[in-house]
């Protein structure tokens, strides 16, 4: 079995891959993995077991049309890590979450085609789905995305949508809530909490932080994508859950009890444009179907996290520049790579 990572330096996409080499997943355990990662800011090598046997790193761009049709061939699956993924990024300058998100995509699942790929895994997120006010998201649902990093990843699902109805091609989406877990990145939500408070500057929290998201422990989330893997259907899409539900302020109370700080190390600033106010998802698809159920409690994975930051500054500590500098500005409650 040989396996191709796109995206696989960073933070949910190192994390498969881990537990690809570790023998986690039943029929895998020899498993020939290659990753291909640009190393942008938000991969790094040292996610992942650089001289283990069984994987193979690729320097490359997914844009890189040439290198991923040769990267292609010879696979019998890829899962589809590699994205632009922070929100507040997109913000600033939406081209390259499109260049990335929707043309990197095509050119993967080109290449996938072309070389005649057996299975494809393409990792989305919730946020195409918009904001819900009551209620869950089921797959159906109609996209109604609100940033340019959603709208990006709304337009590479329907990339893999077309070229599972044009060409056949064996395509099945996931679709994720908020991931937490080791080696995230330091921009995102939890990380830049906890490397903050450990160091003792303040955490920024947006507007009133009655915004809601669903949380998911990554090695849950990745269990959910090696079932769709493995027994998912062509051309379907799963809603991958973590079932725990928490505003903003409650996500921070529950990082300043586990760094030992309070309210003082919390200042207030200004919203995010179009904050979506809450994110929900119906995951009995990928339950009922595949027999998914998360495995992680939120308060052991979380308590987990925190322990595991703490334990783990020469991983950080490289980063804590970047994460100083996004502290500067509220992060979004959202995915890592991914998602």
């Amino acid at each position: 079995m040989r396996i191709l990572v796109t995206g696989g330096a960073g933070f949910i996409g190192s994390h498969y891959v881990r537990t690809l080499l570790d023998g986690g997943y039943p029929g895998y355990e020899d498993a020939q993995v290659t990753v291909v990662d640009k190393l942008t800011y938000a991969g790094n090598l040292a996610n992942l077991p650089a001289r283990h046997p069984r994987l193979e790193f690729v320097r490359a761009d997914i844009n890189d049309r040439v290198r991923m049709h040769a990267l292609a061939k010879g696979q019998d699956e890829i899962v589809h890590f590699a994205a632009e993924s922070h929100v507040d990024r997109s913000l600033l300058g939406a081209a390259e979450f499109i260049r990335t998100n929707v043309l990197g995509t095509q050119s993967v699942l080109d290449a996938a085609l072309q070389a005649g790929v057996g299975r494809v895994v393409h990792v989305s997120t919730d946020e195409v789905y918009g904001s819900i006010t009551d209620g869950s998201w089921s797959e159906d649902w109609p996209l109604a995305p609100n940033s340019p990093y959603a709208a990006s990843k709304a337009g590479s699902d329907l990339i893999a949508r077309a070229y599972a109805q044009t060409h056949g091609l064996d395509v099945r989406i996931t679709r994720c809530s908020n991931n937490y877990g080791p080696y995230q990145h330091a921009e995102k939500l939890v990380p830049l909490f906890v490397i903050s408070l450990l160091e003792g500057r303040s955490v920024p929290l947006y507007g009133d932080g009655t915004n809601v998201r669903e949380w998911v422990h990554v090695d849950d989330h990745c269990r959910g994508i090696q079932l769709v893997l493995t027994r998912g259907r062509p051309g379907e899409i799963y809603n991958i859950g973590g079932g725990t539900d928490l505003s903003n302020l409650r996500m921070t109370e529950t990082l300043l009890d586990l760094c030992g700080a309070d309210w003082s190390s919390v200042r207030r600033v200004a919203d995010r444009k179009g904050h979506d106010l809450r994110y929900s998802l119906d995951d009995s698809k990928i339950r009922e179907q595949l027999g998914y159920r998360p495995q992680i409690p939120f308060e052991r994975g979380i308590a987990e996290t925190v322990h595991w930051y703490r334990s783990h500054p020469d991983w950080w500590r490289p980063l804590a520049a970047g994460s100083s500098a996004a502290a500067a500005s509220a992060p979004a409650a959202d995915k890592g790579t991914l998602r």
